[in-house]
């Protein structure tokens, strides 16, 4: 697996950072969230991923394809199946993962279906928080429909790790790139009536995840026929290697929103398998080590739940900067490249967002103009983290069918 080459720090990049920052800690606090039910089990539509004892396939070769359970499809959706793929994880390793593909009723266009790759958002890194194996939220459900309507077919992949052996290696857009290129190209060799024409569009943690496929999608995909087109991300987290690496204990030295410590937690838990070679442990306190252990586990509402009002600054013995070279430990994680696009990008972001502040992509938004990439802004000043996706729908919808063509 290559890693994308490390950006020499900027000074607009740390000034946009700076603004993360500031947003970060001004934001509203939240509550500790009241009790939530235990997280609903997985229905796994006869294909039990968790323990997988088969060989496991080359990547983009299909071990396994079983109906969508009904209770999982969408209305919109005239068939629905739920496979098992090879791909490779954060370690380098042959690994299985899954996904769900929706097609669009009626018989395909010539050609076959063109494809929307859907990388969706925080769920969390426990194998019962796979989106294959549970209903779609509300929201994902109504926007992966808009896509069958407009005669998308969706792959929607779950991240390695999610309902398959190992941890899901949160944020990591490089593990991420593969699994879903591979479910594209699984999906196609399965004989589904898909076209090689296919763009990622992703929310949240999968915007993230999808600008990294952007990057890597041609080199990835031409060898099996690929036709890739472009990227749709809203919401999207870059440059929080920025604000992470000065963690420490008493900062940030004001509270944060649940959301930001839950998804802290959850870098600190990648983090930690990511890198076994950092001692993490060490650098955290019994209660913030109880916390990453739950975050290893714990899907989003019961996570959120559990985080409360806990802080990150209260998980930290130590500065988190204590680590050698961390700026690029972080960012060769997690970090969203500003370079590497070969096709058109669309971003969307809202300006009342506390899940992923505005300065995050603003900032990507910024290194990408420097470094002349093929993007396109759409701000939207009155809308939060997810109301960006529905307020954004027209303008993608206008993008895709655009570069789709």
């Amino acid at each position: 697996m290559r890693p994308f080459a490390s950006r020499p720090r900027r000074p607009l990049a740390a000034a946009v950072a700076a603004l993360v920052v500031v947003t970060s800690l001004t934001a509203p606090t939240a509550s500790a969230a009241p009790a939530t039910s235990a997280q609903p089990a997985p229905r796994w539509s006869g294909l039990d991923t968790r323990q997988w004892d088969r060989p496991i396939p080359a990547p983009g070769v299909t071990s396994a394809t079983v109906p969508l359970d009904p209770s999982l499809s969408l209305p919109e959706a005239g068939r629905a199946v739920r496979s098992a793929y090879g791909t490779i994880d954060q370690h380098g390793n042959p690994a299985i993962a899954t996904s769900a593909v929706f097609l669009p009723h009626g018989a395909p266009p010539p050609g076959g279906w063109p494809v929307v790759a859907w990388a969706h958002g925080t769920t969390g890194l426990g194998d019962d928080c796979a989106p294959s194996t549970h209903p779609r939220s509300e929201r994902d459900a109504e926007y992966l429909g808009h896509w069958l309507r407009q005669g998308y077919a969706v792959v929607a992949a779950d991240y390695v790790g999610l309902g398959t052996p190992g941890l899901l290696s949160y944020l990591n857009g490089q593990v991420a790139a593969h699994g879903i290129v591979d479910a594209v190209i699984a999906a196609r060799a399965d004989g589904l009536p898909l076209s090689p024409t296919w763009a990622a569009v992703g929310q949240s943690q999968g915007a993230g995840a999808a600008l990294v496929t952007a990057t890597r999608a041609t080199e990835l995909g031409t060898p099996s026929g690929l036709d890739y087109r472009g990227v749709v991300a809203t919401g999207a987290p870059a440059n929080l290697e920025h604000l992470f690496q000065w963690g420490g204990p008493g900062f940030p030295p004001v509270s944060l929103p649940t959301g930001l410590n839950l998804y802290a937690l959850y870098i600190l838990a990648g983090l930690r398998d990511q890198h076994p070679e950092v001692g993490l442990d060490d650098f955290l306190t019994p209660r913030g080590r109880e916390m990453v252990d739950a975050a290893e586990h714990l899907c989003y509402e019961d996570m959120r739940a559990a985080v409360g009002d806990f802080q990150i600054s209260q998980a930290l013995t130590r500065p988190v900067r204590d680590i050698p070279d961390v700026f690029g430990l972080l960012q060769r994680y997690m970090g969203t490249p500003a370079t590497g696009y070969d096709r058109p990008v669309f971003l969307g972001q809202g300006l009342l967002d506390l899940d992923v502040p505005a300065p995050s992509a603003l900032s990507l938004a910024a290194e990408m103009t420097l470094n002349r990439q093929p993007f396109e802004l759409h701000v939207y000043p009155d809308r939060d983290h997810s109301g960006t996706v529905y307020a954004a729908t027209p303008d993608a919808t206008a993008f895709l069918n655009r570069v789709m063509r």
